[in-house]
């Protein structure tokens, strides 16, 4: 019996009568290759798939033997996608959109509160706001549940299959909605442990210094040539592209780091005044035809309140020495850190 109506030849003669492509195991190995061209990495694609290194590396063989095309080529920095490659990633991002968008409607077709909303956020913003003000918002809207991930691509909402994401910089693409946010304040900031070590940075030593570079400083954008002028001066002790590995690795004294003013809520933390301080927009985005869910919306706006100007620490202007909030008092409270905040300099 054909799966589609007679009068729909054009279905009826397609390649989904090939067994092959019909396969679990087909699709399954497509769904990788996606993992692999998003991530351009075969380890970081068996992160994201939850299998290894070696399943990954065999069913992208296996699919390029299927497509009989080559999809990918090994540099020393990762892999890169051939032309061929690059044309099956563009289509099956296309359709995994699609896919997820349907999906996310059939479950999402009530406007009461409930449901799940997928958020895209930085493990720094998660850490000391978002994640902190869920206890609140889950207590008003115990049905609504928050997926807050990581984001694959600071950048692209769609790559990362998610309802929303903080980002930097405005969407202007069409089925896309942006709000403006606050600010986001960079500032050069050290642990006390560090400075115990290693004495004080300051605008005249710090070739005597160490720094934690990320790649996501090294852009050429301009917007960061201060921080990488000052790295140039010293040395760099680390390289870590992880937002929370890298707060860490200040944290535990190895060296100064670029992180946001709302670290200063760390005790050990101490900012430094070389001269040095960037700011940038935030903008959440959605998909329009999601903020018509009550669920999302709900979180939309929730979001907004958090991450807005309102916040002292999203404020226009730098304050270094911003009084407790009720948008930092679930971060405070979770690190009993209200009583430590007189003995801590800043």
């Amino acid at each position: 019996m054909r799966p589609f109506d007679e009068e729909q030849q054009s279905f009826n003669k397609s390649s989904l009568d090939e067994e092959t492509l019909l396969s679990g195991q087909f699709w399954g190995e497509l769904r990788v290759f996606l993992a692999v061209a998003k991530t351009k990495s075969f380890n970081r694609a068996a992160e994201i798939t939850n299998t290894s290194q070696p399943t990954v590396s065999r069913q992208v063989k296996r699919l390029q033997d299927v497509v009989g095309s080559q999809l990918f080529i090994s540099t020393p920095r990762g892999v890169k996608l051939t032309q061929k490659g690059e044309a099956l990633a563009q289509a099956l991002s296309r359709l995994d959109h699609t896919l997820f968008s349907i999906t996310s409607d059939l479950k999402a077709e009530s406007r009461e509160a409930e449901g799940t909303v997928r958020v895209s956020i930085t493990d720094g913003l998660n850490a000391f706001f978002a994640a902190p003000a869920l206890v609140q918002f889950s207590a008003q809207y115990p049905k609504i549940q928050l997926h807050l991930k990581n984001p694959l691509n600071v950048m692209n909402l769609r790559e990362n299959q998610t309802d929303m994401m903080i980002i930097t910089m405005p969407s202007e693409s069409s089925g896309i909605q942006f709000r403006k946010l606050g600010q986001l304040h960079f500032i050069p900031v050290v642990a006390k442990d560090y400075i115990q070590k290693y004495g004080l940075p300051t605008r005249n030593n710090l070739e005597q210094h160490l720094f934690i570079q990320s790649e996501y400083y090294l852009a050429k954008t301009g917007l960061w040539d201060g921080w990488q002028q000052a790295v140039s001066r010293g040395r760099v002790a680390h390289h870590c592209d992880n937002s929370f590995a890298y707060g860490m690795l200040v944290k535990a004294g190895h060296g100064i780091g670029l992180l946001g003013s709302y670290t200063l809520m760390e005790p050990c933390a101490v900012p430094l005044e070389i001269g040095l301080r960037i700011s940038v927009p935030l903008y959440l985005i959605a998909f329009t035809e999601r903020l018509n869910a009550r669920p999302v919306r709900l979180v939309f706006d929730w979001l907004s309140d958090i991450f807005g100007s309102n916040n002292p620490w999203f404020s226009d202007e730098l304050k270094l020495n911003n009084p407790p909030s009720e948008y930092d008092a679930g971060f405070r409270k979770m690190f009993n850190l209200e009583a430590s905040d007189g003995n801590s300099s800043r």
